[in-house]
């Protein structure tokens, strides 16, 4: 590349081949042309061009782009057979953005940061609620037309959510079983009514504590899972190939996952409430030398059934919530390793924290209801 002048014109003569593997030594002086020379003296010499494709046609075409006619006859000099066709076809297709302003110090920035990040949380939640109302269409869809579910992998996701998941349930439950007979054992003795304990570790685990780490084991394990699978395939292309097939992604992928949360999760509650209850039953027995025999009367003694009820309610919701964070997530999923381990990620946190949520929304409404 050569400039010259001529009077008050620059003439940019172009020499060689324009590709994508020869401009970038020639960017830093186009961008001295752009910003020294007034847009309309500025004439480009085709003359001598050879190759071009759209990174060299975009650089060229940048230096007269602040021009009122960045392609008007009087910026081109000599013929080319390609080469202004191209250039026009490139920067009617180039969006020129401005360059966002850096992030300050002081109120002013730190409010509009706090305000993006309220309108990012708003909307994540209601694409989470689009979401589900896709997927609660598909299963009416289905249930009229039953043939359609997909009972393999409906099966498969059941036994993986569920069967597989029991141990580790069951163990976390209890050993919060013990905890809370623990804290019972410390305070309750102090006042002389160890046989409380009893009641302390039913109402907790039925009403609380098992459900609560039913739904947080889920969120950890399943959900990472369900995002983990689905995003696979999602960088695969297999999703796309399932849509070019006739084959519906929310039947075939989310629908059985949904499924499998919603019946599995009341069946793992239970696992983890046998497992609490027997945790704080073997440390009264340790502890404050209340017999199972005793245990297990004042338990049914004095817990009416109310309590498994509240706790049971609530599984089937924490499993649905769970299933669809962690499906939608798997479907937002992009080309790249990156964007998997952010939507893995962004699946577990959601999750707990819709869990969180909703176990407070749950203890506010039964105890204005009086449960």
């Amino acid at each position: 590349m050569v400039l010259r002048a001529d009077g008050a014109k620059t003439i940019v003569e172009l020499h060689g081949d324009w590709t994508v593997e020869t401009v970038g030594r020639m960017d830093a002086t186009l961008r001295d042309v752009e910003e020294s020379v007034a847009p309309g003296d500025i004439v480009i010499d085709l003359s001598d061009l050879g190759l071009i494709d759209t990174a060299g046609a975009y650089i060229i075409g940048r230096v007269t782009r602040r021009c009122s006619e960045p392609d008007g006859d009087f910026h081109f000099i000599g013929e080319h057979p390609t080469a202004r066709r191209l250039i026009e076809e490139v920067r009617a297709r180039t969006t020129i953005c401005p360059a966002e302003d850096e992030a300050g110090y002081g109120f002013g920035p730190a409010l509009a940061r706090i305000g993006a990040g309220i309108e990012a949380v708003l909307r994540e939640a209601l694409d989470t609620f689009a979401f589900l109302g896709k997927t609660i269409m598909t299963g009416f869809r289905t249930l009229a037309n039953p043939q359609r579910l997909r009972l393999t992998p409906t099966i498969w996701a059941m036994e993986e959510v569920g069967v597989n998941a029991m141990p580790i349930i069951a163990v976390l439950s209890f050993f919060i079983g013990a905890v809370v007979a623990y804290m019972g054992a410390n305070l309750l003795q102090t006042l002389g009514f160890s046989v409380f304990t009893v009641e302390l570790v039913g109402i907790a685990v039925l009403r609380e504590f098992g459900v609560l780490i039913t739904a947080i084991m889920l969120a950890g394990r399943s959900d990472s899972a369900f995002t983990a699978q689905i995003g696979s395939m999602k960088m695969q292309q297999e999703i796309d190939a399932m849509r070019v097939l006739g084959l519906d992604p929310f039947e075939a992928l989310v629908l059985p996952r949904v499924i499998a949360c919603v019946l599995m999760a009341p069946l793992l509650t239970f696992g983890a409430m046998i497992a609490g209850i027997f945790g704080g039953m073997i440390v009264a027995w340790s502890a404050q030398d209340i017999s199972p025999t005793l245990f297990i009367a004042r338990f049914h003694q004095e817990l009416p059934w109310d309590h498994f009820l509240v706790g049971m309610s609530k599984a089937p919701v924490f499993g649905l919530v769970v299933a669809i964070i962690g499906c939608r997530q798997g479907m937002m999923v992009s080309g790249d390793v990156e964007s998997l381990g952010r939507r893995v990620t962004a699946s577990v946190v959601q999750s707990i924290f819709a869990v969180i949520v909703l176990e407070a929304m749950f203890a506010m409404m039964y105890l204005e209801l009086g449960i």
